[in-house]
C-alpha cells in the first residue's frame, strides 16, 4: 500500500512544546504557537523533534499531543518525530501518526548502540516499514550524528530508497555539513532538509525540498521569503545572522525563551531534564528586542 499524503516541502519549523509546571505538555500554549507559525510563514510543522523535547517525553504523553496537534492544524502540514531505540515504540508512534493523516514521520536511528552494521540499520527500518505497512506513512531519516553517534551513510540512504520507494521520502540533515546534506538530495526522489533556513538560498543549486528548523519558531517570516526568492544575498545574510544570534546562547532553551517573550506566555520557556533554563547572564544575552515577525494576535 502506497501513502496517500502529499509530501511536504517549504519552510518548516521544528516546532517547541510548551510544558506546564508539572512538564507535561501545555497542549493549549503548543496549539497557539503552530497557529500563529502556519499564519506567519510557515509551509508546515515538525512536532516532537529535538527542539520539541521528545526524547524527554514519556510514549503515550507524545501520542497524546499527537492527537491534540492534529485536531487544531491539519494533520497533511505536519510529520512528527517518532523514532525510538526500540522498534516496538517506535512502530507504535510512527502508527499513532499514520492513523491521524500525519505528513511523514522523522525517524531517528536507533541511537544507543554505537559502531552497529549497516544490515543491523536496515533491519530495524525493514521491520519498520513492514510493521506499518497497512497504514503507510512516508518516512524521513532523521541524521543527527552529534546526538545519536550514527549517521546515514549516502550508500545506506540510497539503498533504503530503492528497497522502500514509496516509503523512504528523504531526510532532514541536522549535521550542518551542506556537501553531505547535497550528496542525499542527489538520491533520485529522496526530499533533503537541512536544519538551517539559511541554507533555503542554496536550495535551486543542490535541490533542497526546504529545511526543517528550531529557529524558524522565530524567523519564519523571513525564511518564508528566501524559500521565495533565494537569490537574495542580502535576505540571506540576515536569515543567517538572526539563526546565529539565537544559537549564541544553548538552542533550545534560547528558542523557547524567545517565542516565550513573542506570546507572552513566560512559562512557555519551561525545558525538561537534562535540559535547564537559561541563566540570567544568558537571558540577557539574548537579542532584544527580538521581534522577528509581525506580532501574534
Amino acid at each position: 500500500m502506497q501513502t496517500t499524503t502529499p509530501p511536504l516541502r517549504g519552510v518548516i519549523a521544528a516546532i517547541a512544546t510548551a510544558l506546564n509546571e508539572g512538564g507535561s505538555p501545555d497542549h493549549a500554549a503548543t496549539l497557539r504557537h503552530a497557529r500563529w507559525l502556519i499564519e506567519n510563514g510557515c509551509d508546515g510543522l515538525n512536532l516532537l523533534g529535538t527542539t520539541g523535547e521528545a526524547s524527554s517525553l514519556p510514549a503515550l504523553v507524545r501520542m497524546e499531543l499527537m492527537s491534540v496537534m492534529a485536531q487544531g492544524i491539519a494533520p497533511r502540514r505536519m510529520m512528527v518525530g517518532t523514532g525510538c531505540p526500540d522498534l516496538a515504540t517506535t512502530v507504535a508512534l510512527t502508527r499513532h501518526a499514520a492513523e491521524l493523516g500525519y505528513a511523514g514521520a522523522l525517524v531517528l536511528p536507533p541511537y544507543y548502540y554505537k559502531g552497529v552494521d549497516e544490515a543491523g540499520l536496515y533491519s530495524f527500518f525493514e521491520g519498520l516499514v513492514e510493521a506499518t505497512a497497512d497504514r503507510p506513512i512516508r518516512i524521513y531519516l532523521y541524521n543527527f550524528p552529534q546526538m545519536t553517534g550514527l549517521r546515514f551513510e549516502i550508500g545506506f540512504a540510497a539503498w533504503l530508497k530503492a528497497r522502500f520507494p514509496d516509503r523512504i521520502g528523504g531526510a532532514k540533515d541536522s549535521s550542518g555539513d551542506l556537501d553531505y546534506a547535497a550528496d542525499l538530495a542527489r538520491i533520485g526522489g529522496f526530499d533533503v532538509f537541512p536544519s538551517d533556513e539559511a541554507a533555503l538560498a542554496q536550495a535551486p543549486m543542490h535541490g533542497f525540498a526546504g529545511c526543517i528548523s528550531a529557529t524558524v519558531n522565530l524567523t519564519a517570516p523571513l525564511a518564508q521569503q528566501l524559500w521565495a526568492d533565494p537569490h537574495d544575498a542580502a535576505l540571506a545574510e540576515e536569515v543567517g545572522r538572526r539563526r546565529r544570534a539565537i544559537a549564541a546562547t544553548p538552542l533550545i532553551p534560547s528558542v523557547k525563551a524567545l517565542v516565550a517573550r513573542l506570546h507572552d506566555m513566560p512559562g512557555y520557556a519551561r525545558v525538561l531534564p537534562p535540559l535547564a533554563p537559561l541563566t540570567e547572564d544568558q537571558g540577557r544575552a539574548l537579542p532584544a528586542p527580538f521581534v522577528l515577525a509581525s506580532e501574534p494576535a
